[in-house]
């Protein structure tokens, strides 16, 4: 059985869950703060990959992506960086596709924690990225956790987009979900059952750690 497909996969989870934490946490922190019509549209674009189709998505930024249109030919023409069929072009279809899972959860818990917990930071002379890096962000650890994990599971399951924008080159994009329907269409059935039984146990793995810290978490105090 080839494993380089599920090395691909967790490499490009692990990877996309980097980039949401550095970009994601920001941007979490700054949708929590008041309402505005921007903020509404910002949080709108975030949320429709939960809506729309990964098929639609991934069209469109196949669309974005190639070398005849819009970035892509940018990036073609200026740097002769070519997204589509490629690794980067994943790890930047991943970041846009799995930003909602990251984005959404740590906005929610930093709108529930207390008014009170940046006011006595801002009081004693924290300015607000100390208030949300060592203040707000220790306060919401189980948040945290289950966003990136959200994060990292949801990467894992990625078909439609990754397709679209990378194809089925093996060592380069082809990933566990591609190989599983590869290994279908081929009627391997048995390497299908095995790629599919790794993605489960590592997703089942994931999903059992956030339970029991969540709720070694609810026995402590607030943290």
């Amino acid at each position: 059985m080839d494993l380089s497909p599920i090395w691909l996969t967790l490499k490009l989870a692990g990877i996309t869950t980097l980039l949401l934490l550095l970009i994601g946490l920001p941007f979490a922190w700054w949708l929590s703060k008041g309402r505005s019509f921007i903020k509404i549209i910002i949080e709108a674009i975030i949320t429709m990959p939960l809506v729309l189709p990964p098929s639609v998505l991934g069209f469109y930024l196949l669309l974005a992506f190639s070398p005849q249109h819009g970035l892509g030919k940018w990036l073609h023409d200026t740097f002769d960086v070519q997204l589509v069929f490629s690794f980067p072009g994943l790890i930047l279809a991943s970041v846009i596709y799995s930003m909602p899972f990251m984005v959404g959860p740590v906005k929610s818990a930093l709108q529930q924690l207390p008014a009170s917990l940046a006011e006595a930071s801002y009081t004693l002379g924290k300015t607000e990225w100390q208030t949300f890096r060592y203040v707000l962000l220790p306060n919401i650890k189980p948040s945290l956790l289950t966003a990136a994990v959200l994060t990292f599971a949801h990467t894992l399951g990625e078909f439609g987009v990754v397709l679209m924008i990378g194809g089925n080159i093996p060592g380069v994009t082809r990933v566990a979900s591609i190989a599983v329907y590869d290994s279908v269409e081929k009627m391997d059935y048995a390497s299908a059952n095995n790629y599919s039984l790794i993605l489960f146990s590592i997703t089942f793995i994931l999903v059992i750690s956030v339970f029991i810290f969540k709720k070694y978490q609810a026995k402590g105090p607030l943290a």
